[in-house]
C-alpha cells in the first residue's frame, strides 16, 4: 500500500493532473441532481477534483476530507475552510447533512470489506433524503487495457476487487441506497508506459508484488524488455456509480 502522505507532492503529475481532474468533475456533476446545494466529497486527496466540483456548480458548498494530513493541506490550500482531515468510516457529520456525497478513486484502498461496507455507510449516513451518492468502482479493471502491459501482469497473484460494482451495490443497498445511474470517464494522462509501470511496481502500487520481492523483480525484468519502453499504452476508462437516498 502506498504511503499518500508521501505521495502528495508527486500525487497531481503522477495521475493526469488537471485533465483528469476535469474529466473526473464533470462525471461527478452529472449524477449530481441540479438541485443539490451541498457535497461532500469523501477521501478528496489534494483536492484537485474537489475544486473542480465546487466550480462546476454555481451555488453549491463543497466539502472536502480526507485522512492523509498531506493530502488535506494540499486541498486546503485550493479550498480554504472546506477541508476536515477525517477517517471516511467515522465521518465527523451530522446525519443528512449532505445533499450529495461523492468517493472518487477511494474503495479500492479500503483494505477489505468491512472497511468498504463501514464507508459506504457514513456516505450514505450524512446523506439526506433525496440525495445521491457518487462513487468510482471497478478502479483495477479500469486500467486493464488490453496492452502488452496486461498481458505481461495478467498471471500475477490475483487481489481481491473490493469496489467491484456488484458488492458497491450490495452494500449501498444494506445502507437503504437505490441504484440511480451510472457514468464513465477516461483518466486522461493515466495511460502506462511500461517505464513508469516498473517504477509503481518498485514502489508498492501494485499489493500483490511488494518492493523488493523476487517475483516482483522477475515481473519488473519482463516489463523491461517490452518495446516502446517510454510509450504510453492508452488510458484507463473509469466507471461511476450513482446510488439515491428515498
Amino acid at each position: 500500500m502506498l504511503d499518500y502522505d508521501k505521495e502528495a507532492e508527486r500525487y497531481d503529475a503522477s495521475r493526469g493532473g488537471e485533465p483528469r481532474a476535469e474529466a473526473a468533475a464533470r462525471a461527478v456533476l452529472s449524477l449530481v441532481p441540479r438541485q443539490a446545494r451541498s457535497l461532500l466529497d469523501v477521501a478528496c486527496g489534494t483536492g484537485i477534483v474537489t475544486r473542480r466540483l465546487a466550480a462546476g456548480r454555481e451555488g453549491m458548498r463543497v466539502t472536502g476530507a480526507d485522512l492523509a494530513p498531506a493530502m488535506a493541506r494540499y486541498a486546503a490550500a485550493r479550498l480554504p475552510g472546506a477541508v476536515v482531515l477525517a477517517d471516511s468510516r467515522r465521518l465527523p457529520f451530522r446525519d443528512g447533512e449532505f445533499d450529495a456525497v461523492s468517493s472518487v478513486w477511494l474503495l479500492h484502498l479500503a483494505g477489505g470489506a468491512d472497511n468498504v461496507r463501514a464507508i459506504v455507510g457514513e456516505c450514505a449516513r450524512v446523506l439526506r433524503p433525496g440525495g445521491v451518492y457518487v462513487t468510482t468502482v471497478d478502479k483495477g479493471a479500469s486500467h486493464n487495457v488490453g496492452s502488452d502491459i496486461d498481458a505481461v501482469l495478467a498471471s500475477r497473484p490475483p487481489s481481491t476487487a473490493h469496489d467491484a460494482a456488484a458488492l458497491v451495490e450490495s452494500y449501498a443497498r444494506a445502507h437503504g441506497l437505490i441504484p440511480a445511474g451510472q457514468a464513465r470517464f477516461t483518466g486522461r494522462g493515466q495511460g502506462r508506459s511500461p517505464r513508469r509501470t516498473v517504477a509503481d511496481l518498485r514502489r508498492g502500487w501494485f499489493v500483490t508484488l511488494p518492493p523488493g520481492d523476487p517475483l516482483a523483480e522477475r515481473f519488473a525484468a519482463r516489463l523491461a524488455a517490452l518495446p516502446d519502453q517510454e510509450r504510453p499504452r492508452p488510458d484507463p476508462v473509469f466507471t461511476l456509480r450513482a446510488f439515491a437516498k428515498p
